[in-house]
């Protein structure tokens, strides 16, 4: 059985996220949908206090985005969070952004997190319970990679 999406972030889109083009620049997509995954790393136990006194941390090795619709000042956002796999050292997970007034997707993004020892700065294997609390968070979901393997091989 595969969980649903959960809720990681909730926010709205200010006129300094906006460009030229009048609509969230790209950078701002980013930085909420970063917002999300420490909220969704915390769901399963990759707390900043874990993290720091363990010496660990996640590190982002890819990310995909798709932008769907535009969002313009004003615009409240949601993100909500899945696991698409996760393996001894690296979680495979999908964000989607909708505006939080019409539903729509605005934006659908697809990362690769390894987790770390910060002191020796290479891979290491999740602790077993933080890796079966992620399992809990499977979802299954039509991606526009969905067909494509990982690049990023741990």
């Amino acid at each position: 059985m595969t969980a649903e999406l959960v809720e990681t972030y909730r926010g709205a889109v200010y006129p300094w996220h906006c460009d030229h083009m009048d609509h969230m620049n790209v950078m701002w997509y980013v930085g909420k949908f970063d917002e999300a995954t420490w909220n969704f790393f915390c769901m399963f136990g990759l707390t900043p206090g874990f993290l720091r006194s363990q010496s660990r941390g996640m590190a982002a090795v890819e990310q995909r985005i798709a932008y769907r619709r535009e969002l313009r000042a004003g615009d409240t956002v949601a993100v909500r969070s899945g696991a698409i796999e996760v393996r001894d050292k690296a979680i495979r997970f999908v964000h989607e952004m909708r505006n939080a007034e019409t539903r729509e997707v605005s934006a659908v993004t697809l990362l690769t997190g390894v987790f770390i020892d910060t002191a020796a700065r290479k891979a290491c294997a999740l602790p077993e319970r933080v890796a079966d609390r992620a399992r809990g968070f499977l979802v299954a979901c039509d991606l526009p990679w969905q067909d494509q393997a990982s690049s990023v091989n741990v």
